[in-house]
């Protein structure tokens, strides 16, 4: 059977439902399989075959207005059936005609097979008697050859390439982090009191056998002040998904001055919900490139007092319940302790901030789709935490 006569058959038996697609192959539920772009018996008035992935889509959406049906049929990059051809072929589809004077025939020997009727013609020839295999071969229309398998239509080797290569980047990101880490728990169990690790030579007075190492190796870099406890500072960021920065975005916002939506990031973690995250910040220190490592947490009901000592930063959620549980007083006390900070759309409402703004807090803005201005955003948060940790070594 034709694919124009498969698709009247199972619309007079309400049988629509069964007509799907999948991938470029339209199926009739388990009779017959066709390609979606398999050219139907149907021409339309301005001359050309409509295909069997639009008549489907057509007959589908009939009962949509005309002007909605086009908006649809465009948005989903498909050919839409004209204006002078929609009633002739809904007519014809529905079985209230039986023919159409749009249907091509196709001719074999001398009989026209018509929507699969023969007729007998004057075609100057002997009639001949076709048997049932001749009448068979006459209606069949070739689906697929060894070009057609080649081409792969819809399929695009260059989206699956990327694909690929986003998710061994993703791999590669989670070992990073994963010995980023380990580093941070190893120092940690040393008991060192670090608030960066510096690479290079010179630096200062003894550099000694260290300047003249090839590969030199990372050097401790140690306040004088012990107002900040031993170990990696720490920044805590709200648990809550309504904040603009949680665990699953800051270190793409601290590291690389990107902000990227929360939603988006546990999407492509597939879940996978980090317990604690490491982001470091490169700075210069006379001739030395130095890394600062930080801690950044969700839970503060997990930490121990030793670990409340090494707390610099939290970034505000602007509700009240999120300190119910800190060992401080007020707000004033956490404030003067730790600097706090409040992401915020720059267009978002003042009502937003009402209640940060009675805070010792610094609030941030960051555009909703001007992505460039992220890093200016990123960089104001250091340099004002990195002013912080200064005046609190030495207070």
């Amino acid at each position: 059977m034709d694919p124009l006569s498969a698709l009247r058959d199972f619309t007079i038996r309400s049988e629509l439902d069964k007509v799907t697609q999948t991938g470029d192959e339209i199926l009739f539920g388990s009779d017959y399989t066709f390609p979606s772009s398999i050219e139907t018996a149907y021409r339309s008035k301005q001359g050309n075959l409509y295909t069997l992935q639009t008549v489907v889509y057509f007959i589908k959406h009939y009962n949509l207005k005309h002007t909605d049906y086009i908006q649809r049929a465009r948005s989903n990059k498909l050919p839409a059936v004209t204006l002078p051809d929609r009633k002739p072929l809904y007519e014809y589809l529905t079985g209230v005609t039986d023919s159409a004077d749009q249907i091509e025939t196709v001719i074999a020997n001398d009989h026209v097979l018509n929507d699969g009727k023969i007729v007998e013609t004057d075609g100057g020839g002997d009639d001949l008697e076709l048997d049932d295999i001749s009448l068979i071969r006459a209606c069949e229309r070739p689906l697929k050859d060894r070009e057609a398998l080649l081409e792969c239509k819809g399929i695009d080797f260059y989206s699956v390439l990327v694909s690929s290569t986003r998710r061994e980047e993703e791999r590669q990101r989670i070992e990073s982090q994963q010995r980023k880490d380990g580093l941070v728990a190893k120092n940690r169990l040393m008991g060192v009191d670090e608030r960066g690790i510096g690479y290079g030579g010179g630096g200062g007075g003894g550099a000694g056998d260290e300047a003249y190492e090839a590969n030199p190796k990372p050097k401790l870099l140690q306040l004088k002040s012990g107002k900040i406890g031993e170990g990696v500072p720490i920044i805590l960021v709200p648990s809550a998904s309504q904040t603009l920065i949680t665990i699953y975005n800051v270190k793409e916002f601290l590291e690389d001055g990107v902000y990227i939506p929360t939603d988006v990031k546990v999407k492509n973690m597939n879940g996978m919900r980090p317990e604690c995250v490491t982001v470091q910040k490169k700075f210069s220190r006379d001739r030395d490139q130095v890394v600062k490592a930080y801690e950044v947490r969700d839970k503060p009901s997990t930490m121990k007092s030793e670990d409340w000592d090494r707390v610099v930063a939290v970034f505000v959620l602007g509700k009240e319940w999120q300190f119910k549980e800190w060992p401080f007083k007020d707000h004033v006390e956490i404030f003067n302790k730790i600097i706090g900070f409040y992401m915020r759309f720059e267009d978002d409402s003042v009502e937003s901030a009402k209640i940060v703004k009675q805070w010792n807090v610094k609030i941030i803005s960051i555009s909703k789709n001007k992505r460039h201005q992220d890093r200016a955003a990123a960089l104001e948060v250091w340099d004002r935490l990195e002013e912080f940790v200064r005046s609190r070594s030495h207070s």
